[in-house]
């Protein structure tokens, strides 16, 4: 890792962009999409400044690692990760330099447009809806359960994906609605399935994976996972130690900067501030923890 700060890559990649994510930049190959992750982080809708140095290098190594693992059990999109056998389109040396270990060559999948939300744990936005309803996407749940407790069956719940504005949380029946039975019952089964052996290979490493979401697509009339796979930006992931029942607990994410947000007195309607560079750095080190103690242990 560089520790340089990558805020895009449209001056570096000679092909159209496509789609210019919060994080992801996703640029036109013809048979292919190049998908380059950058270093922005944001929050509550906004893009904030700086970004966090490797951040983007993390993501894309945990996305590589868990698509990897997950590969004997479902087909993903990736075709490559090489930026050496992009010359054509990075032309510069040090422009492959600084997009090293960013990028993923991916299949030109259609997407689905569901997040598929697994939640093995109550807490976050599912203990709002709890607290409320005693439901989560209009699904019962037992009586009596706690924030933060293991739910004794990772459950399914998915939203509907908006390209401008909040992916809207749906019930099952609403799903089956959008898309039919037979893809609903297919994606439930096989996000249940991703999350359970992560949850497993997290255990064994001091880690819990609380909930996640997959993003799927059809690639010559396969179901595929795109997008990005068990990063700290689409999963939410405790220290076993620090670990508890009826609290907000720390988790090894971009927690730092809500933190920092919350108590900023910003009105999360206007332009924030630039972030301090000790909630920068220490961001940093919570996305890079995350990578050592998953990825790195095991070399």
């Amino acid at each position: 890792m560089a520790g340089k700060i990558l805020d895009s890559a449209v001056e570096l990649v000679k092909a159209p962009l496509v789609h210019k994510g919060k994080v992801r930049e996703l640029y036109d190959l013809g048979e292919n999409f190049l998908i380059v992750v950058t270093d922005r982080i944001s929050a509550f809708d906004y893009i904030l400044k700086p970004g966090v140095p490797d951040k983007g290098y993390v993501l894309n190594a945990l996305s590589k690692y868990w698509f990897e693992i997950t590969s004997g059990y479902m087909k993903n999109h990736i075709v490559h990760t090489d930026v050496e056998l992009l010359q054509d389109i990075i032309p510069d040396a040090a422009a492959r330099e600084l997009l090293k270990e960013r990028i993923i060559v991916a299949k030109k999948a259609e997407r689905i447009s569901i997040e598929c939300v697994i939640r093995g744990y109550i807490t976050g936005n599912g203990w709002r809806q709890y607290e409320k309803t005693g439901e989560i996407n209009g699904r019962k749940l037992p009586e009596g359960l706690r924030k933060n407790q293991r739910l004794q069956d990772p459950i399914f719940t998915p939203a509907a994906k908006n390209d401008v504005g909040h992916d809207e949380d749906i019930s099952i029946e609403q799903m089956v609605e959008l898309v039919g039975e037979e893809l609903t019952y297919a994606l439930q089964e096989r996000s249940i399935m991703l999350y359970t052996l992560a949850h497993s290979i997290c255990e064994r490493k001091g880690i819990i994976l609380a909930d996640t979401k997959f993003e799927f697509g059809f690639y010559a009339g396969e179901l595929i996972i795109i997008d990005e796979i068990f990063t700290p930006d689409s999963s939410r992931y405790w220290s076993e130690d620090k670990y508890a029942l009826d609290i907000e607990i720390d988790s090894m994410d971009k927690e730092p900067v809500r933190t920092y947000l919350a108590s900023s007195g910003w009105d999360k309607n206007s332009e924030p501030d630039e972030l301090p560079a000790s909630v920068v750095e220490e961001t940093a080190n919570r996305y890079k923890e995350i990578l050592h103690r998953l990825v790195d242990s095991e070399n």
